[in-house]
């Protein structure tokens, strides 16, 4: 009988366990994971709304009068070739990207140090003479612009860069790499258009987005013959 007591004592202990309802780990109030996956997207979005219309007024600016000189050329004394830039102004230059608040120091200091490594080769005979009137002797602004890699544009419209968008490679909360592209295209618009993507990085800066590369400005290419 204590045998049989026993055993339906253990059975009785089973029998409770199994029915009783499984444990959950407590999180934190309105935490969960539904809702940290919908904040997480609602933040990235954000992020590539604001990115997106930081390319757009960029690009109004630098198709306005407000925009820089990119090349403050200066001429030999008979007027008939460049023989470098001018720094006094090129200094301007550099203090009017600061107050656009457009970019971060990487950016304005990569255009310093195109500029006057253009600037060293001229006087010093790395590149060809650049006769006043022709195209520059080195890659950086010659027949394109460099703020858009672009001699026209597909749009016959006031605001024409209010089309542009965006696409991710990777952003996340601090930076982020992306192509900007031609948008609301008509059907019949040239294919190289529609192809078209221009490479820029941006990163944030005191909750704010800047430009800290782009493509028509990259160093390396910029500075060759």
């Amino acid at each position: 009988m204590k045998t049989l007591g026993f055993l339906s004592l253990i059975l009785g202990l089973i029998f409770y366990a199994c029915n009783q309802p499984p444990k959950t780990i407590n999180l934190p109030e309105n935490l969960t994971e539904e809702t940290v996956t919908d904040s997480t997207v609602a933040e990235s979005s954000k992020d590539k709304e604001e990115v997106q219309i930081l390319i757009r007024e960029m690009l109004i600016w630098a198709d306005s009068k407000e925009c820089i000189d990119l090349l403050p050329v200066i001429t030999d004394s008979k007027n008939s070739i460049y023989v470098g830039f001018d720094l006094d102004k090129h200094k301007q230059n550099l203090e009017k990207l600061k107050a656009t608040n457009f970019f971060v120091t990487e950016f304005i200091e990569n255009y310093n140090q195109i500029i006057l490594t253009l600037d060293n080769g001229l006087r010093n005979g790395k590149y060809e003479e650049w006769l006043v009137g022709d195209l520059p002797t080195f890659v950086f602004a010659n027949g394109v612009n460099p703020w858009c890699l672009c001699q026209d544009i597909p749009y016959d419209n006031p605001n024409p860069w209010s089309f542009i968008t965006i696409e991710i490679i990777d952003l996340d909360y601090a930076k982020g790499e992306l192509n900007w592209k031609w948008g609301n295209l008509e059907n019949n618009s040239n294919p190289n258009w529609k192809e078209f993507k221009y490479k820029f990085r941006v990163v944030k800066e005191n909750n704010q987005w800047k430009i800290a590369y782009l493509e028509g400005f990259d160093f390396e290419e910029s500075t060759k013959s």
